[in-house]
């Protein structure tokens, strides 16, 4: 059986940058499958899927019309916990560490808990963390939080690392879908240096050119979404 995040693992260790891309199963139309595969960049290496609010069952027939095309992993990046569904082959158990909110940071995980404890769903432990992006987002109206703004770098780092020091296996910077700006090449870098675990950036991030830079600041995955969906 595969072990997904020790592949995620290893490719940052290797020095192999991932592409994620995120799927919203609101946005997203069963029909049209093959074709949005065909159109996703060659580096993609993962699909992501969720959403801030998604309809009842709507992520369940993305993921399974997403495995019936195409053999990339299906990773669900849930924004609630009836998101959860077993056709898919992993979870981001994701923690919102930026904010304050207990139905984010614990609530929400307590909820999940009679859906995963039978099921074989690779599940990754993984600090959420929401930068300012230059708009609100759908996470911080959904959430009830506010992103920690770009300037305060140590702030992002030392969220970073409670994160890890809490046991979590991936660190996720989102400046959230649509963001005017991505995540600054400096809070990656400085993020990058603190922690000793995988790093997934997005939001924001539209160009090859910003994806370089994310690189080279040191992201082991950016996560690409709102560009494919129309």
């Amino acid at each position: 059986m595969r072990n997904f995040y020790a592949e995620i693992f290893q490719a940052a260790t290797n020095g192999k940058k991932l592409l994620a891309i995120l799927i919203d199963p609101d946005k997203f139309i069963e029909a049209e499958t093959k074709l949005y595969l065909e159109k996703l960049p060659k580096q993609t290496t993962h699909i992501f899927v969720g959403g801030s609010t998604v309809e009842n069952f709507k992520t369940e027939k993305t993921v399974k019309a997403i495995k019936a095309e195409t053999d990339f992993p299906v990773i669900l990046f849930p924004g609630d916990y009836s998101q959860i569904t077993e056709t898919a082959d992993a979870l981001l158990f994701l923690s919102l560490l930026s904010g304050r909110n207990p139905e984010y940071l614990i609530e929400q995980q307590v909820k999940s808990v009679e859906k995963l404890k039978n099921s074989k769903l690779e599940i990754i432990p993984t600090a959420y963390i929401l930068i300012e992006g230059g708009k609100e987002c759908a996470v911080q109206r959904v959430s009830c939080t506010k992103p920690i703004p770009q300037s305060e770098v140590t702030s992002v780092v030392n969220t970073a690392l409670a994160g890890q020091f809490l046991g979590k296996n991936l660190i996720y910077l989102e400046a959230g879908s649509g963001a005017d700006f991505p995540v600054s090449e400096e809070i990656i870098t400085e993020v990058n240096k603190a922690i000793n675990i995988p790093l997934i950036v997005g939001g924001g991030i539209r160009s090859l050119e910003q994806q370089k830079k994310a690189y080279k600041a040191g992201a082991d995955m950016i996560v690409m979404g709102t560009q494919f969906e129309n």
